[in-house]
């Protein structure tokens, strides 16, 4: 079995557009370069930054599916995020939330609880595990979905870190617990990724378009791809070799 990188992928503000990269410094103990770095704090949120959080605090693709469909783009201290109903904005998260609240405003389900805030994770990485955590998302289990409900997905709706192929489908949930190499560095697998309604929407226009949980209950579960933490820091590149060690 030979395993390589196909993708990197980082999300700078957490559910609020994705990014790829094509290498990037992984470092032990640290999420992904990059990665949920900022959130987005709702009305009703119970933390107010500088420590971890449940994503239950913050505003997610599963309640406002048009989150889904924003990109984003990092240049020195500015981010940009597109979508493909609302013009560009460029801006400084720590900085500019108004001007970020009245560009997403729009994508908000009616009902739900409004953004109040974009919070700084201060190098913690606000990602779904209470530890920092990046998920290892298998190609070839994608396309074992994509079967089951006969229709084409893109990778994006499982919001990943690091795409590979060269496994049989679900064969990255044999390896918890153990460690892989990537490049210079070294991962240990921890767990599987349970998935939620934010994979039901498409990430080209933000509707919900298909049963991905009732897909994955085909085979008895609802989880896609894995979570790993970094043990041994270093370089990786889209492209390099895994292996399981």
């Amino acid at each position: 079995m030979t395993l390589r990188i196909t993708s990197i992928w980082r999300h700078p503000i957490k559910a609020h557009g994705r990014e790829e990269v094509s290498e990037t410094h992984l470092i032990p103990g640290q999420c992904l370069p990059g990665d949920r770095v900022w959130a987005v704090a709702h009305e009703n949120a119970k933390t107010t930054g500088g420590e971890w959080a449940r994503c239950v605090n913050f505003t997610r693709a599963a309640s406002h599916p048009q989150l889904m469909a924003i990109t984003a783009t990092t240049t020195d201290d500015t981010l940009t995020l597109s979508h493909p109903n609302r013009p560009d904005l460029t801006f400084r998260p720590e900085r500019d939330q108004s001007a970020f609240l009245d560009w997403v405003a729009p994508l908000m389900e009616p009902g739900r609880a409004k953004p109040v805030q974009i919070l700084h994770a201060n190098g913690l990485g606000l990602t779904d595990s209470s530890w920092p955590s990046i998920t290892l998302c298998n190609l070839a289990s994608h396309r074992a979905v994509e079967a089951q409900l006969d229709q084409s997905l893109s990778i994006h709706r499982w919001r990943g870190n690091i795409w590979f192929e060269g496994a049989d489908a679900w064969d990255e949930f044999n390896w918890i617990d153990r460690e892989i190499r990537i490049g210079e560095a070294h991962l240990r697998v921890r767990k599987r990724t349970e998935r939620c309604r934010a994979t039901t929407a498409n990430p080209a226009t933000g509707l919900r378009d298909a049963d991905t949980l009732q897909a994955l209950d085909h085979w008895g579960h609802r989880d896609f791809s894995v979570m790993a933490e970094v043990i041994q820091g270093g370089v990786i590149r889209s492209d390099d070799k895994m292996e399981l060690i």
